[in-house]
């Protein structure tokens, strides 16, 4: 194999697919990046069996093959060499050699027949949105999953189509957050349960332009991703999601509608005096026209007002104060409105069409006030 390309081109490509690439397996050809040139096209390619990412790179074929090679040492190489052509040449004993200007590597690589080809999905049904909704959906939703693998189903987001409107959960059993987005083309109603890992890779590979489109193509157990000459194939996680709807209320007592900078900025000023790993809840007095918020640790306490306007009843409630910033920081609108039960029940933050849902559950703060 002989092949030829720019630093940059080459550079992006197997950043791109490195994301693949396992931390830990016991499968030494897991750890190698596809090069594959056998066809008019280089193509490169890295698979834990989770996740599998492949990307096309421009560049000249001056001789067809492939080959297989260790990811780590060969990222390295490609991010350390000048900004200017590479070459990358085989022989018939995967000795690969990678010239740069004056800049000379032979490294040892596998038979590419021995590596795990991403699964050949036999698509059921696709959606096509835009890069720039897919990486904001993922990007207002990830945070609530939850990071522990004990509950295997918390650790990726609910995709349900349904009418022709497509809803992406996530929760960790203290919130939810659901964004909600009007598909175009009719399609048949869904449920999937993407690994949050995946999604991560995602959207870190997504340019984000609102005029380039990613086609969502799916089975019963795979989805695909598909955009700028790359494709993501994921596993998906088995089983049944929670009734999420059962959660979900439009029963309240106390609506508050307030600035979120403001709102946002409180809380945040309010978190210097928590200690990471302190788990010290704000307290939010809701009366006529103002909201009270304030914190108490062995560091200090603060107290601050925030104009509000007010319906119902007035509420004295509780929360962890990262969740509120979690929500907060990812809506776009100027003002946010809160819907609140009582003390014990949880706080939905919500517009009026409600594209997006958060739902914070309170804690108890009576030792804290």
């Amino acid at each position: 194999m002989k092949i030829i390309c720019s630093k940059a081109n080459l550079s992006k490509g197997v950043s791109t697919v490195y994301k693949a690439v396992p931390s830990k397996t016991t499968m030494p050809i897991l750890e190698c990046i596809l090069i594959d040139a056998t066809n008019d096209i280089i193509r490169l390619t890295a698979n834990d069996m989770e996740l599998g990412i492949q990307t096309d790179i421009e560049g000249e074929i001056v001789e067809r093959g492939m080959i297989a090679i260790d990811a780590k040492i060969f990222s390295e190489i490609v991010r350390k060499l000048p900004d200017n052509e590479i070459k990358i040449e085989t022989n018939e004993n995967l000795q690969m050699t990678i010239t740069c200007e004056k800049a000379k590597f032979d490294l040892s690589g596998k038979p590419g027949e021995e590596f795990s080809y991403l699964p050949i999905i036999e698509k059921d049904e696709s959606i096509e949105i835009s890069q720039f909704t897919l990486k904001e959906v993922i990007r207002q939703t990830i945070f609530s999953i939850a990071d522990t693998e004990s509950n295997k189903l918390m650790t990726g987001e609910l995709f349900e189509i349904r009418s022709n409107v497509l809803r992406v959960i996530s929760l960790d059993g203290h919130r939810i957050s659901i964004r909600r987005i009007e598909l175009k083309d009719e399609v048949a109603d869904k449920k999937l349960i993407v690994p949050g890992k995946t999604l991560m890779e995602v959207s870190k590979i997504l340019s984000g332009e609102a005029e380039s489109m990613v086609s969502i193509s799916y089975t019963s157990n795979h989805i695909v991703f598909e955009f700028d000459n790359t494709v993501v194939v994921s596993r998906l996680i088995e089983g049944e999601y929670f009734k999420i709807d059962q959660m979900l209320s439009n029963d309240y007592e106390t609506k508050v509608r307030i600035n979120k900078k403001e709102l946002l900025n409180c809380i945040d000023r309010a978190t210097l005096l928590v200690k990471e790993g302190d788990k010290k809840p704000i307290i939010i007095n809701i009366s006529d026209e103002m909201m009270e918020l304030r914190i108490k640790s062995q560091i200090g306490s603060m107290n601050e007002e925030i104009f509000i306007t007010k319906e119902g009843k007035d509420l004295l409630i509780g929360f962890n104060p990262k969740f509120l910033i979690d929500a907060l920081r990812v809506i776009e609108d100027e003002e946010v409105t809160l819907y609140l039960m009582n003390a014990k029940a949880p706080c939905f933050i919500k517009d009026d069409e409600e594209s997006y849902i958060y739902l914070i559950l309170p804690v108890n703060f009576n030792a804290a006030a």
